[in-house]
């Protein structure tokens, strides 16, 4: 009796290895692999290999675990079963059932064994770390994938036509979509691996390819310009108002830009005692379209020195600067402070905010999870969101409601949204 239980539980272990490493290997994240391999960890380049085929080690776990199976049969139903029949054979009640008893007996506690400890536990243990044990056992796998090779490509070359004629295509790994990454990064976040203000900026990155030059750009009415004809004491005292490196320079007004004069340029006349004007030191900016995207707008911009570069429309009318500090803003956030803040939480939580008319559509989309906005992509910031669900210019004190979240406007800068008061709405209950 005691050699059938010892070869039983010897065949659970080996089931127990392949369910282990068969669970280790799908649920093992490849990032995690790599990182592993770049340690020197023994066997994560091997389970890399495995993970990005898996038909060079599922068949071999199949194998595996219908061999063990069919050999616990064997000595469950052959060798166990008549001894218990033996003992249930000495119940006078149960001595004519006897086989049946110890079959129905042999057979449940085998498969609840084998169910816990075969199955069970081992999937449990191997989803804590599958990148660890995915790693420890890869190269066993390889070592029994090798021995089982005939039967595994017997059984992979089956499986493989049976597929072609159902029209199933292979197996292979779906590309992570933006939307999984950020459930990961939401994921990360709630776990404490990532600071909220992390989780934020890197989604604000992943935003960069789908948002155009004119949802980042500073506009030509929030420009601080010079007119190109003004004289050498205008000229400092302008410089002297501003704390721009760069100022762009304008023909009569801000509908025609000329160009761009860089401070420092002004300084090194004034310190060489040269005349100072504004043609003198006038430099020419690149310039893009307002369609393009900020991310094609930054590979633009790598070799632009001058650090500004002038957003037109399709008309070729002015519409306003993109500078690397707006491309920075655009990830990091809007810099907070006293008198402008992209956004002020209220005191009830995160029921109420306060966020400011250049706040972009996308994200206030994503904070609030908005549902489609209308007429969307004839606007990109949170002023023109009030332009569309009023459908007029706004005023202030205008207030709107749409997806569950009721907007006001607390602040106008002549005809620009300044700042929306946002809360959320609270259903009446019947």
């Amino acid at each position: 009796m005691l050699t059938p239980i010892l070869v039983i539980c010897l065949l659970i272990f080996l089931n127990a290895v392949f369910a282990m490493g068969e669970m280790a290997l799908i649920s093992a994240k490849r990032p995690r692999l790599e990182v592993l391999a770049k340690q020197g960890t023994r066997g994560a380049t091997t389970a890399i290999r495995l993970a990005e085929d898996p038909h060079s080690f599922l068949p071999t776990v199949q194998v595996g675990m219908t061999l063990v199976s069919i050999l616990e049969g064997t000595f469950g139903g052959s060798q166990m079963e008549s001894t218990v029949t033996a003992w249930i054979a000495n119940i006078p009640s149960l001595r004519p059932i006897a086989s049946e008893v110890s079959i129905v007996l042999v057979v449940a506690m085998i498969t609840f064994t084998m169910l816990v400890f075969g199955e069970l536990i081992p999937k449990q243990i191997a989803l804590q770390q599958p990148e660890a044990i995915a790693s420890r056992l890869a190269w066993l796998l390889v070592g029994v994938a090798r021995i089982a090779q005939p039967i595994v490509w017997l059984l992979s070359g089956t499986s493989s036509l049976v597929l072609r004629l159902l029209r199933v295509g292979p197996l292979t790994r779906a590309a992570v979509t933006e939307e999984e990454l950020k459930a990961v990064l939401a994921e990360g976040a709630r776990a404490g691996v990532l600071e909220t203000d992390e989780q934020a900026m890197i989604e604000r990155l992943l935003r960069l390819a789908d948002r155009p030059v004119r949802a980042i750009m500073t506009p030509r009415n929030e420009l601080f310009w010079i007119d190109r004809h003004a004289d050498q004491e205008t000229l400092v005292r302008k410089l002297r108002q501003s704390s721009y490196a760069r100022i762009v320079v304008c023909e009569g007004d801000v509908d025609h830009p000329v160009g761009v004069i860089l401070a420092k340029d002004i300084m090194d006349r004034l310190l060489l005692k040269l005349p100072v004007s504004v043609d003198a030191v006038l430099r020419e900016p690149p310039v893009i379209p307002d369609s393009l995207s900020a991310q094609d707008m930054i590979e633009r911009m790598r070799g632009v020195n001058l650090g500004i570069t002038f957003v037109l429309d399709e008309y070729g009318s002015f519409e306003g600067i993109v500078t690397p500090s707006d491309v920075f803003e655009a990830i990091v956030g809007e810099e907070k402070t006293e008198s402008s803040s992209s956004e002020l939480q209220a005191a009830e939580g995160a029921d109420e905010y306060v966020f400011d008319g250049f706040m972009p559509a996308d994200e206030l989309r994503s904070r609030l999870d908005l549902p489609e906005l209308p007429g969307a992509g004839g606007y990109h910031t949170l002023g023109g969101v009030m332009l569309a669900l009023l459908r007029r210019v706004p005023a202030r004190g205008d207030k709107v409601a749409f997806g569950g979240w009721l907007f006001e406007v607390l602040e106008m800068d002549r005809r620009r949204v300044g700042r929306v008061k946002v809360s959320r709405q609270v259903l009446a209950e019947d």
